[in-house]
C-alpha cells in the first residue's frame, strides 16, 4: 500500500524506485498535479526544459531511414533498467538493432542485469540494423517532457534529473496522486487507501498536461528534419498518449479532450495540435492493433478471448501490454517502414 498522508514516508518509498548508483532527489518527488506544476520552476527541471527546447540537437550517423521512437517513462529509474524498457529493447536487439556506439549505463547496473537479456538493452546509444534503419530513442516523461536516451544519465556536464525523480502525481485512477499536506489540496479521502481529486487537482492536471504537450511539440518541431518517421509507443487511453494526440484523435483513442473544473471545463492540448500534419507524431499501438494483439495472444496461449484479455491487461515482462510480443511485432514493423499505423 502506498503511503499518502505522510510525505516523509512516501519519499522513503520513492527511494526504492531508483537503482543505485543513482539516487533520489527528494525535491523531485511529485505526488500530485500541484507538485507537478510547481516543478516547472524547480532549478533542475527549468534548466532541463531550456536544454531540450532550445539547445539539444541529436548527433546521428547517415542512415537509409531514421526513426525517432518515443517510449513511456517508468517508475524504475533509470528507464532502461525497467521491465518494460528491457523487454522493448531486447525485442529490438533480437530484430537486429545494435548500438552504433558504446554509451552503457554504469557497470553496477550491467552486473545486475538478469540472464537472458543482452547487455545492449542498457546501452543509451542510437540503434542501427543491417538494412540501414536507425532508431533514436527518447522518453516521454513528466516533468521533463522529453528525455533523449543518450542523456538519461547526464547532459552538458550535469547529472540528468531523469535518474533522480519520482512522479506518480498525474495518475488520477490510482487514487493516490495527491498531496494532502499542501494548503491547496482539494482531494477527498474516499477510503483508507484512495482519494478523489477536487477542482485544484483537475485544474493543475490540465495545466501540467498542456505544458508537457507544448514542450514535446516544441522539441519535435525543431528536430523533426532529422527523421523519416516519429513514433510514440505509448499506451492507449493513458496520460502519455494524451500528451501526444490532437483533438481529432482523442475519441478514437478513448482520451478525454477536456477536464471538468468547477462549473466549467479546461481543454487538453496534445503535441499534434501544435504540429503541422506532416510533422505529426504517430501514436502506437492503435486501438485496432491492440484488439488484434489480444486475438493473436489468445491463439499463442491456446485460450479464449476473455482469458487472453486478462493476460493482456496484466502486460508482458511484468510490465504493461506495450511489452507483449504481439504488440512488439507492430512496433518492429513500423520502425522498419511497414504498414503499421
Amino acid at each position: 500500500m502506498v503511503t499518502v498522508a505522510d510525505r516523509a514516508r512516501r519519499v522513503e518509498e520513492s527511494m526504492e524506485k531508483i537503482e543505485s548508483p543513482f539516487a533520489l532527489d527528494p525535491s523531485l518527488c511529485l505526488y500530485s498535479p500541484q507538485d507537478n506544476v510547481d516543478s516547472l520552476a524547480h532549478p533542475r527541471i527549468a534548466a532541463w526544459l531550456d536544454f531540450v527546447k532550445t539547445r539539444y540537437e541529436p548527433t546521428l550517423p547517415a542512415a537509409k531511414r531514421r526513426v525517432l521512437l518515443f517510449m513511456p517513462c517508468t517508475k524504475t529509474k533509470p528507464y532502461p533498467f525497467s521491465s518494460e524498457h528491457k523487454a522493448i529493447n531486447q525485442r529490438l536487439a533480437d530484430s537486429g538493432f545494435r548500438p552504433i556506439g558504446r554509451k552503457p549505463l554504469p557497470q553496477e547496473l550491467q552486473a545486475r542485469l538478469e540472464p537472458g537479456f543482452s547487455q545492449d538493452v542498457l546501452d543509451l546509444s542510437p540503434l542501427m540494423d543491417g538494412e540501414g534503419t536507425l532508431v533514436h530513442r527518447m522518453v516521454i516523461s513528466e516533468p521533463m517532457a522529453v528525455v533523449p536516451y543518450e542523456h538519461i544519465a547526464e547532459y552538458e556536464g550535469l547529472p540528468s534529473p531523469a535518474t533522480a525523480y519520482d512522479d506518480p502525481g498525474l495518475f488520477e485512477k490510482r487514487g493516490n496522486a495527491v498531496s494532502p499536506w499542501r494548503d491547496d489540496c482539494t482531494a477527498v479521502a474516499v477510503s483508507a487507501t484512495r482519494w478523489k481529486w477536487g477542482d485544484e487537482e483537475r485544474r493543475h492536471y490540465a495545466l501540467m498536461h498542456n505544458a508537457m504537450a507544448e514542450a514535446l511539440a516544441e522539441v519535435v518541431a525543431r528536430i523533426r528534419p532529422h527523421y523519416d518517421d516519429v513514433v510514440a509507443w505509448v499506451a492507449p487511453g493513458l496520460t502519455h498518449r494524451s500528451f501526444v494526440i490532437g483533438r481529432g484523435e482523442r475519441a478514437a483513442n478513448n482520451v478525454p479532450a477536456t477536464r471538468r473544473v468547477g462549473t466549467g471545463t479546461v481543454g487538453l492540448v496534445g503535441a499534434n495540435d501544435r504540429l503541422p500534419p506532416e510533422a505529426a507524431i504517430a501514436a502506437l499501438p492503435t486501438p485496432d492493433q491492440c484488439r488484434d494483439a489480444v486475438r493473436r495472444l489468445a491463439d499463442r496461449l491456446g485460450v479464449g478471448i476473455t482469458e487472453a484479455t486478462g493476460v493482456y491487461a496484466r502486460g508482458g515482462a511484468n510490465a504493461t501490454p506495450l511489452a507483449l510480443p504481439e504488440l512488439l511485432d507492430v512496433l518492429v514493423d513500423r520502425v522498419r517502414g511497414g504498414k503499421a499505423s
